[in-house]
């Protein structure tokens, strides 16, 4: 079985995609660079060649070439602030729910009764390869970005049971379930959310953080994709 990890910035700073072998997919919505290894598929969410905002991302092609490509599992790893004191960044959670409040969807031209559901099937496989520590069972907040939430959207997502934020990750769900490929969710927390703690909070801030995990990341897409090379 062909399966496929979706990532984002982790995959732009690691060198362990370098060689996999570059592949265009010409989709209905528009072109897809991935990078092929084998029976694995890497597609970075935000592009390879020139990084598009989460905003501007174009989603329903990336799951769209997957699904060409005859993905049928994939494991997403996503940037996320955490929305709880008691979850620092470096922290690498698993979700097992997630909120969007404005889909993604494929169906344009008619009401869907479909209800996501994660499954997250390649969970306990990957948690006993991984070498970094897994906290399981969290729920993602999606919001749209650019820009970070401000301390009252963060005071709202706390209130409804989020754990972590970002601006990816739902949209992907929402896609890749709705086609029927199973998603197994991941995310490297790389800050506090705005207002969790004293800590600043700006793209410079961000970015310190999210280089100083980077070798955790490494580590785990190591693990990982050992792990789906034994699995597919």
């Amino acid at each position: 079985m062909k399966m496929g990890i979706i990532s984002g910035t982790s995959i732009a700073r690691s060198e362990l995609f370098a060689d996999w072998e570059a592949r265009e997919v010409a989709t209905q919505f528009g072109e897809v660079q991935v990078r092929e290894k084998g029976d694995l598929v890497v597609l970075n969410r935000h592009g390879f060649e020139r990084p598009l905002p989460p905003h501007a991302v174009n989603y329903r092609a990336n799951i769209e070439a997957l699904c060409q490509l005859g993905i049928r599992s994939v494991v997403t790893l996503s940037s996320v602030g955490s929305a709880d004191p008691d979850l620092p960044p470096g922290s690498l959670v698993s979700c097992s729910d997630y909120m969007s409040f404005a889909p993604k969807t494929f169906i344009d031209d008619r009401t869907s009764a479909f209800a996501p559901v994660l499954s997250n099937p390649h969970l306990a496989g990957i948690a006993s390869r991984s070498s970094v520590e897994i906290v399981r069972d969290k729920v993602y907040m999606q919001t749209r970005g650019p820009r970070f939430e401000t301390k009252a959207e963060v005071r709202a997502i706390r209130t409804l049971g989020a754990d972590v934020v970002g601006m990816t990750f739902g949209n992907e769900a929402d896609l890749l379930l709705e086609r029927g490929i199973e998603v197994t969710a991941f995310c490297m927390v790389d800050n506090f959310a705005h207002g969790v703690n004293s800590a600043e909070l700006s793209m410079e801030a961000f970015e310190a953080l999210v280089a100083s995990n980077q070798v955790r990341i490494n580590q785990f897409l190591s693990d990982l994709v050992d792990y789906l090379s034994n699995c597919s």
